[in-house]
Order: structure tokens, then C-alpha cells, then sequence
């Protein structure tokens, strides 16, 4: 007997992935954190001058080069990355999972949905 995949099933599986998501960027801005503060905790702060964020924070390769250099605000960057990120991948399976359920209607909005999120993420125009 062939079981169908059911709309609580997906539900089931969003679920999952969001709450995966959330815990996996909690995790790496942990372990950031860790690391910053070991490289960083002694250090006298001088609120004289605005420092900003580092420029290497500002692009995925320098995030990327951060992490592989063990850089504490890299991999803090990719935990905040990753949380911005789930709720991207949540539009995705929603899309899968009105594939599989053949509407092609609401197949249609999501993809127009994560259309639009992706192109103001990467633009940075929000409409």
C-alpha cells in the first residue's frame, strides 16, 4: 500500500526545518561569541572614537575567510546569516510541498514570494 504525503506532513517538515534553523544560527553565534570573547574578553574598550563593524563582516567572502581564520565576529556573522536565512528556506519547502500537492496556484505565489525576498536581499531595495 502507497502512503500519501499529506499536508500535515509538510506541515511536520517546516516545523522541523525552522526550528533546526533557529537552533543550528544559536549554536554558531554561540560559539562566535566564545571565541571573540576568549581573543577579545581582556581587551579595555575606547568609547572615544566609533569604531564600527569590521569591513570583513560586510561580504560573504570575508565572513567565509573569517570562519576559516577562526575570526569570532565572522562566525558570529554567519549565525545572524543563517537565522536570516530559515525563514528563505521555509518559503522553499512551502513551495516543494505545493508542488508535490499539485496546486499550481499556490505554487505560483510562493515562488513569486521568494522571488521578491530574494531579489530585495541581495539588491537591498524592499520593494
Amino acid at each position: 500500500m502507497i502512503q500519501r504525503f499529506k499536508d500535515t506532513d509538510m506541515q511536520a517538515v517546516i516545523g522541523w526545518v525552522l526550528r533546526a534553523g533557529v537552533f543550528i544560527s544559536m549554536i554558531v553565534v554561540f560559539i562566535g561569541g566564545v571565541i571573540y570573547l576568549y581573543r577579545h574578553g581582556h581587551d579595555i574598550p575606547d568609547y572615544h572614537e566609533f569604531k564600527g563593524v569590521p569591513a570583513f563582516v560586510h561580504s560573504a567572502s570575508g565572513i567565509i575567510h573569517g570562519i576559516f581564520t577562526g575570526r569570532g565576529r565572522a562566525i558570529i556573522q554567519a549565525g545572524i546569516v543563517l537565522l536570516i536565512a530559515t525563514p528563505i528556506v521555509r518559503v522553499a519547502f512551502s513551495a516543494v510541498g505545493f508542488i508535490i500537492e499539485k496546486d499550481t496556484l499556490y505554487t505560483c505565489i510562493t515562488f513569486i514570494v521568494l522571488l521578491i525576498i530574494l531579489i530585495s536581499a541581495f539588491t537591498g531595495y524592499a520593494g
